[in-house]
């Protein structure tokens, strides 16, 4: 058998039950810009001919098929083994991640269990299709259960001390909403516009149809074939004194700390749609396309052009738009693609972190920024490690995704493997995004992870030894890239 050496083998797989997290704790800064063009080329994409990164099923882990390996490597396999055991051991599950149920099914074999991460796992039944239908609203609306998150300045209405979302009812909305905010049609929405007159937006999250229904069947809401207790949001930001009265509340109070909230799984991914929604609904008050003033309609997920303007007591015509009488991409909420990647070095021994001049000295965190027009995943890792690093990545591995609602990207968290040789070097004059980027040991990145993990607003940790490693919590999608490089999935042969 040819001889090869060793490689790290991302577990994306087996050791799911530690990956399940997620905020975007890293390449935060980076997410603010779109990387500045430089006029040095790149170096050509090449095949490295060690071993690189590639996903394979954990049932047939090179650990499980020891004759298939060369004697020489056989004892370093079995220190990898202790590795990933003794990785396992101190990486208990985090109560803050979705919780996904068992699944034996053939891609679950074949590829391992699915990772979900903070702000995703949102329990609600989207019932998207639902959105520009009057009645559905207009009863969900109404219905004694409905419950309603409160925004002021995107900030949610909290439960301080139990660090969970205040729901609130109808009659704490009906000051700022009215009685029937949606009976009006779309047509007749648009067509009795007014760019004078301020409305709330009100957004429909969903209908939470899991929950176990106790309830008599005349007290729970049921449209059509659709049944669950409704969910909206609600911007209170230009009603400062309803603001004042709710936050006066014994217990409550509107959490301004958006990054830390400590929401259960649940709370967190509705937050973070509704957060996004809502985000995306205050930038957009004008259409990007003429300029003039747009309309929120399909409850708070669509905005629209009117053709037509009461203000001034009398309808005029409003200038020609292209948005009208056609799908547009502008009238819809968009969600940013954004790459976050763990670069390994080509022996499988180092991890790639950077950090931002801005962050807490010894705090560094995983690589990203956003896809360009165009442009593959995986090109968009490459390019983006190049660019912020100098370092030239060969084989990139998908790992999971998170929803980052600040304001509204989808974060693609992959493995990558640095080319051998010149391809690790480090340089830092492409893009001066970065104070400074280094290799770390996969063990000095290991003890990081159980000693040094805090947001980038928070305190070290009490067990923190000054001048250690710091690195994102393990809500965030680089705290989760990290542990899977630092597993110890390692392996001697070529992959599938």
């Amino acid at each position: 058998m040819r001889e090869v050496s060793v490689s790290l083998l991302i577990c994306l797989h087996s050791y799911r039950t530690f990956y399940i997290t997620g905020i975007a704790g890293a390449g935060i800064d980076s997410l603010r810009k779109r990387s500045r063009r430089q006029s040095t080329s790149r170096p050509h994409h090449t095949i490295p001919k060690t071993p690189i990164l590639l996903p394979r099923s954990p049932t047939r882990s090179p650990l499980n098929v020891p004759n298939l390996v060369e004697p020489s490597t056989t004892g370093l396999l079995q220190q990898q083994k202790d590795t990933r055991s003794e990785c396992a051991t101190k990486m208990a599950p985090s109560p803050l991640l979705p919780q996904l149920p068992a699944d034996d099914s053939m891609l679950t074999r074949r590829f391992g269990a699915e990772t979900a991460n903070y702000f995703s796992g949102n329990p609600l039944n989207r019932v998207s299709f639902l959105r520009d239908n009057r009645d559905f609203l207009q009863a969900a609306f109404a219905h004694p259960s409905a419950r309603f998150l409160a925004l002021d300045k995107l900030a949610p209405l909290v439960h301080t001390a139990e660090k969970s979302i205040a729901w609130i009812t109808r009659e704490d909305v009906a000051p700022v909403t009215g009685s029937g905010p949606f009976d009006k049609t779309e047509e007749d929405m648009i067509n009795d516009f007014n760019s004078e007159e301020s409305h709330p937006v009100i957004i429909l999250l969903g209908l939470d149809d899991k929950q176990k229904m106790t309830a008599s069947d005349q007290d729970v809401f049921q449209h059509k074939d659709y049944k669950g207790t409704p969910y909206f949001a609600v911007d209170f930001t230009e009603n400062q004194d309803v603001v004042t009265s709710l936050a006066s509340r014994e217990g409550l109070s509107f959490n301004q700390d958006q990054r830390s909230l400590g929401f259960n799984p649940g709370e967190a991914a509705i937050y973070g749609q509704a957060r996004a929604v809502m985000a995306w609904n205050d930038r957009n008050p004008f259409c990007s396309q003429c300029g003039q003033k747009t309309l929120p309609v399909h409850a708070g997920a669509k905005r629209a052009c009117p053709p037509t303007d009461m203000a001034g007591g009398e309808k005029r015509d409003r200038k020609p738009c292209a948005s009208r009488g056609t799908v547009s991409n502008i009238s819809f909420p968009r969600t940013d693609p954004t790459i976050i990647v763990a670069v390994v070095s080509a022996d499988g021994t180092k991890v790639l972190l950077g950090r931002n001049k801005r962050w807490p000295k010894y705090w560094y965190s995983t690589l990203a920024g956003f896809l360009e027009p165009g442009e593959s995943i995986e090109e968009a890792t490459r390019r983006e490690v190049w660019e912020e690093s100098g370092v030239t990545v060969g084989r990139v591995v998908l790992h999971s995704s998170q929803p980052w609602p600040f304001p509204g990207s989808l974060m693609i968290g992959a493995i990558a493997q640095a080319l051998p040789g010149d391809g690790e070097k480090i340089f830092l004059g492409n893009d001066p995004e970065l104070e400074d980027a280094k290799w770390f040991p996969m063990a000095e990145v290991r003890k990081a992870l159980s000693s040094g993990v805090s947001n980038l607003g928070q305190s070290a940790p009490p067990e923190y030894v000054e001048g250690d490693l710091r690195v994102p919590p393990d809500t965030a999608i680089a705290n989760r890239l990290m542990t899977a490089v630092v597993g110890g999935y390692n392996g001697a042969f070529p992959k599938i």
